[in-house]
């Protein structure tokens, strides 16, 4: 009797722990792609070509996500202007990183 009930404890504990991964598997996915769609809007809203790769394009636009929705909740505005907020700053961060690579390869 002991042993069935450590072998459904188990049982319970590997679906909790596997739900839980699959969970932060498809939350990561999500962000990927939220931060491709304005990684890739930021660059085309700034001028002249951008020396980074699309996986930084990724991280750039999932931080401009990030702190486009920080900012957006200070200032209590809608999601429109929260989307906007979030493609602007990875565009900054995009131009800063742009400016700062192609400085340190003329050098």
């Amino acid at each position: 009797m002991g042993v069935l009930f450590f072998v459904l404890l188990a049982i319970v504990v590997l679906v909790v722990v596997g739900a839980a991964a699959l969970g932060l598997v498809l939350s990561l996915l999500w962000w990927a792609l939220i931060g491709l769609v304005i990684g890739a809007l930021a660059r085309f809203v700034l001028p002249g070509p951008r020396p980074i790769g699309v996986l930084r394009t990724i991280l750039f636009g999932i931080a401009g996500a990030l702190l486009g929705g920080i900012i957006a909740s200070a200032l209590d505005v809608g999601s429109l202007i929260e989307f906007v907020i979030a493609v602007l700053v990875a565009a900054v961060l995009i131009a800063v990183f742009g400016a700062e690579r192609r400085g340190a390869t003329a050098a």
